[in-house]
């Protein structure tokens, strides 16, 4: 199948998570990492996107996450960069710095080479949160070449979100 099919076929979920946001007035945030901001493209390129998606960090280095994510070095040192730990950090950090109700964080690897821990390339952790709940964070693994993985890891977050904006709201 056509690699642009598919990707315009799964950007209609930047499509229903932009609708459902708007029909409850909801603002929306994120924190890309491995992705790079690839989700967050998907989300503006839906019209009308700037009534509720507030934007995002692209937080790819550590040293980024720490800096404008405010996450402990301590943690990521001690769980590491893709680890749910992380994940959950960095949705409640964008979370908290932009005011949002609902954000997303995406932290992974997407090779081709591993990053010297024993994380396996393909790995993904997605980080939820909503304002008055804790974050949670859910693992992923795509086995694609560094580029599909991205936007395979894109396009999960954006349903994850989706998923958690949908149980909250109907």
């Amino acid at each position: 199948m056509d690699k642009t099919i598919v990707h315009e076929e799964k950007a209609h979920i930047a499509v229903a998570l932009i609708d459902a946001l708007k029909s409850n007035s909801k603002m929306i945030a994120a924190a890309e990492s491995c992705t790079a901001g690839l989700a967050s493209d998907l989300l503006a390129g839906v019209p009308g996107a700037s009534r509720v998606f507030w934007g995002s960090f692209v937080t790819y280095s550590v040293d980024a996450k720490v800096k404008m994510l405010g996450l402990d070095a301590g943690l990521v040192s001690r769980y590491g960069a893709v680890s749910r730990e992380t994940a959950c950090a960095m949705a409640k950090g964008v979370l908290e710095r932009s005011g949002a109700d609902y954000a997303f964080a995406i932290t992974g690897l997407a090779g081709p080479l591993g990053d010297g821990t024993p994380v396996k390339v393909g790995t993904v952790w997605i980080g939820l949160i909503s304002k008055g709940r804790e974050a949670d964070a859910k693992e992923f693994y795509f086995s694609l070449s560094r580029n599909e993985f991205r936007l395979a890891a894109a396009h999960k977050a954006l349903e994850e979100i989706l998923n958690l904006v949908l149980t909250e709201n109907y």
